[in-house]
């Protein structure tokens, strides 16, 4: 896996500028096409932006560059990174302003395909509360009469392989405890239910 610089088309209008590496070397670097690089010189792209030093910013060496610049053929490397980014694993998620009207429906969902997942992975997959869920399971929810079971992973509330991962967590918990593993519910039972 290659890593490319930080804010890679500020770092090409920078290196275009200030450095005499060719086209192909600053295309492989900032992981562009060289064309693109051209554009940039010739100012038909990148208009206004500023150049990003990436000697200034630890992401290469001024040695490295112009070791570049007299080999057309040797390629930038960059540093390595002292801070690397970090994914968060623990902690209820960010759920953004526009799809907060839709967690009850998750909520909903999951709890009625998948019972075995526990209130704590439940909030966990959907950035809601343990309070939250009780009121959608005991129908006290204020919006109750309008809820409607919606699959979170289509709605955009949680990754699909956050899911499954939780699903599978809990059904591991299940056999561990010697208790069934409920089957899953299907689309006909579900209309039967809604008839009865």
């Amino acid at each position: 896996m290659t890593t490319l610089p930080l804010m890679p088309k500020a770092t090409a209008v920078w290196l275009i500028e200030k450095t005499a590496l060719s086209f192909e070397q600053i295309a492989a670097f900032c992981g562009m096409h060289p064309l693109e690089v051209q554009a940039i010189a010739d100012g038909e792209v990148a208009h206004g932006i500023v150049g990003y030093d990436p000697v200034a910013n630890h992401q290469l060496k001024q040695e490295e560059i112009q070791r570049c610049e007299k080999d057309p053929n040797a390629r930038l490397k960059i540093l390595p990174s002292n801070n690397p980014v970090r994914r968060r694993s623990k902690g209820a998620r960010y759920t953004p302003v526009a799809k907060r009207h839709d967690r009850p429906d998750g909520i909903a969902f999951l709890l009625r395909n998948y019972p075995q997942l526990s209130d704590q992975q439940v909030v966990k997959l959907l950035g809601t509360t343990k309070d939250t869920i009780a009121k959608v399971r005991n129908k006290q929810h204020w919006n109750t009469p309008n809820i409607k079971p919606r699959d979170p992973v289509t709605v955009g509330l949680c990754s699909q392989t956050d899911l499954n991962a939780a699903v599978h967590e809990a059904n591991m918990r299940l056999e561990r405890e010697g208790q069934e593993i409920p089957a899953p519910v299907t689309d006909t039972e579900t209309f039967s239910a809604s008839e009865n």
